[in-house]
């Protein structure tokens, strides 16, 4: 149903099959209406000189010009509309000329349908909050722009890559242990601990000595032999 308060959209983007899907999923949701598809930067110029939408869900690589070109342009002559990047475009610095550009959302194909929905959902919900508050105290406003930076930094965070034999969920789980550590302990102690072999244990502390969030200490068992024991390393604020 058509109403008022019902955001209208345009779809640029080149490819049909995916026009079909944006406009498919888009139009199921409530409060949403496709209004309009291009498939060109010049295309979009034209639609926009005879009626312009609330959002403008825009690729990058378009035959015509890059989106992000377009993105400035956009921002420059219709200040009111709102853009979405749906695009294979994944590299830092493409991401980061959207985040300038004022692209409130930005989603990387192969697209996964929950996250357009979810992204569409947020967008209409920042939309009408905007529109219905005249003023908004200042705890509100950082939740405003902490989620979206949020969303947006999710995209130019880079992969972090391990060494052979480092598994992150492993490594995730020994740290979580070791921050409860306040003494020394032997592989074999910890090992126990985390519920992972003597040769493993020893492997990710090992990781973590090169990471300098362990340290090692020479010592001796109880047979009087010498046995490396680890340390925490707890960060100061200096260092931190």
């Amino acid at each position: 149903m058509i109403n008022d308060k019902t955001m209208n959209v345009i779809i640029v983007e080149d490819d049909l099959d995916a026009v079909n899907i944006y406009k498919h999923f888009t139009n199921q949701l409530e409060g949403f209406h496709v209004i309009a598809t291009a498939s060109s930067g010049t295309q979009t110029l034209e639609i926009l000189n005879m009626i312009q939408p609330h959002l403008i869900l825009l690729d990058v690589f378009l035959p015509d010009m890059n989106g992000i070109e377009l993105l400035r342009e956009i921002r420059q002559k219709y200040r009111g509309i709102d853009v979405i990047m749906i695009t294979a475009a994944n590299d830092t610095e493409t991401v980061s000329e959207a985040i300038r550009g004022g692209a409130f959302g930005y989603l990387i194909k192969p697209i996964i349908i929950d996250k357009l929905v979810a992204t569409l959902n947020k967008f209409k919900a920042v939309r009408e909050s905007l529109h219905e508050n005249d003023s908004m105290n200042q705890d509100y406003i950082d939740r405003l722009f902490q989620s979206n930076q949020k969303d947006m930094t999710e995209q130019v965070k880079p992969k972090t890559t391990y060494p052979k034999g480092i598994d992150k969920h492993t490594l995730k789980l020994v740290r979580q242990h070791i921050q409860s550590l306040t003494t020394s302990v032997s592989v074999d102690e910890l090992s126990q601990i985390v519920g992972i072999s003597y040769s493993t244990m020893r492997r990710y502390l090992e990781y973590l000595v090169s990471l300098d969030e362990m340290e090692v200490e020479n010592g001796y068992g109880n047979v009087g032999r010498p046995e490396r024991k680890y340390r925490r390393v707890i960060q100061t604020a200096m260092d931190e």
